[in-house]
């Protein structure tokens, strides 16, 4: 069904959706080219055989358009901290007066890409399209392609943001059949510090639709950027997203990833590290039930000595639904005194449910520390016991364990109204009274 995107893009090209800075139509045009010639991927292609891409393949989406809501409907996904800087892109598109945009420091820049004024220009001639490259993936091409808004954040050197910057991409009730092309640009220059939360959801329950997300990220020498990334999108719609992360010499980048909603979901997440003496960070976790198929593929590049990388994520599923993590590191020659640590844990509540997991470890060094692993279970019946005995419920030992299984990773959330309102999310989806 690639004609349809072709048609879609010569359709924004002649109506002028190809404007902006002198670079940037060739790179679309550059990016159409490419995904005509790959083509969506299939059961052939190893990065993708575990993910069922038919129904996103079959389907023809129409492109998403701006719709008019309003901020009451925006309140459950605030953190209860409405005051926070945040940037509402609605079906895509940047939507100002929902958004809250306080006064910043000198030199930040909260904004959305299509409103980028003469001053972002070498900003983003330098860093968009340069770290999630459209050759990265079929589906980055085809966002690249269709690059036109998505959020902006920029932190100049030695600035702290004390408020995490919240972007928040809504999907409307009626919005149904279509698809939307957010492609976001987060540079966190030298030594400064920034915390961004980036979520997707719908106010579409029960609705078909596509999200297809790009994001960048490049953490500057010695910044220190935390990233936390909300799915929940309708358990009908379908969500694929990329997000390439670049580290420059001593930084730290955190990231938490929730992966709740998609009929079929998938986040490719690449950290590269560029320098020596940085530190990655990485935590996720994934709840899935019905027939719900989310699919985690990272991959942490080290190319450079005495740089550390630490990486859990955790899978809960139920009823038929599934799972794949696929976790990569990679070690150059030159990368000595690399310590890597990578860990895969996945709790099935159903034996009906299923996990793909596939942990890798690609070593052309001789002075490291580096480990994998990978689990898949039900719940430990002694342990169901041991609560039984004590006069708990069966059903209620059950969630008791499910919950302290999950909620070891959610407590990695630094930030306390993130982690306290994940937490809530976490007890509501297995059935506790909240």
């Amino acid at each position: 069904m690639t004609d349809v995107y072709v048609r879609q893009f010569e359709t924004l090209a002649g109506n002028g959706g190809g404007e902006g800075p002198a670079w940037l139509p060739g790179v679309r045009r550059a990016a159409i080219d490419r995904f005509t010639s790959v083509g969506f991927p299939t059961s052939r292609d190893e990065e993708w055989r575990f993910t069922p891409l038919a129904p996103i393949v079959r389907a023809e989406f129409a492109p998403a358009r701006p719709a008019a809501l309003t901020r009451v409907s925006l309140q459950p996904f605030l953190f209860g901290h409405p005051e926070w800087p945040q940037l509402v892109f609605v079906n895509g598109t940047f939507t100002p007066e929902l958004s809250v945009i306080p006064p910043q420091p000198e030199g930040v820049r909260l904004g959305n890409l299509a409103g980028a004024v003469v001053a972002d220009g070498p900003l983003l001639e330098q860093h968009l399209t340069r770290h999630a490259r459209p050759e990265a993936t079929p589906f980055a091409a085809l966002n690249t392609a269709f690059l036109r808004d998505g959020a902006l954040v920029y932190v100049p050197p030695d600035t702290v943001l004390e408020r995490p910057v919240h972007l928040l991409f809504v999907t409307s009730p009626d919005a149904g059949g279509t698809v939307a092309h957010p492609h976001n640009l987060v540079v966190v220059d030298r030594g400064a510090k920034a915390s961004v939360i980036e979520s997707y959801v719908s106010l579409a329950e029960g609705a078909t639709y596509f999200t297809n997300a790009v994001t960048e990220v490049f953490s500057g020498e010695n910044a220190w950027t935390e990233h936390t990334r909300i799915q929940r999108e309708s358990e009908r719609a379908y969500h694929v997203g990329l997000t390439h992360v670049d580290q420059a010499r001593g930084s730290h980048y955190r990231s938490f990833s929730l992966a709740m909603g998609g009929a079929i979901a998938r986040h490719n997440l690449h950290v590269r590290l560029n320098a020596p003496g940085i530190e990655t960070l990485m935590y996720g976790l994934y709840l899935t039930r019905g027939d719900q198929v989310v699919d985690n593929h990272t991959a942490i590049y080290h190319d450079h000595p005495e740089c550390n990388s630490w990486e859990v994520y955790k899978g809960v599923l139920d009823d038929r639904s599934r799972a794949v993590f696929n976790g990569k590191v990679f070690v150059k020659p030159e990368a000595q005194k690399t310590d890597a640590k990578q860990t895969n844990r996945n709790l099935l509540l159903s034996d009906r449910a299923k996990v793909d997991t596939k942990p890798q470890l690609e070593i052309f060094a001789d002075d490291v520390k580096c480990t994998h692993g990978a689990t898949v279970g039900f719940l430990d019946p002694m342990a169901l016991f041991y609560l039984r005995s004590r006069g708990v419920p069966p059903a209620v030992a059950r969630k008791i364990l499910t919950y302290a299984f999950a909620g070891e990773v959610v407590n990695e959330v630094a930030l306390e109204p993130v982690r306290v309102e994940l937490d809530r999310l976490v007890l509501e989806r297995l059935g506790y009274p909240v």
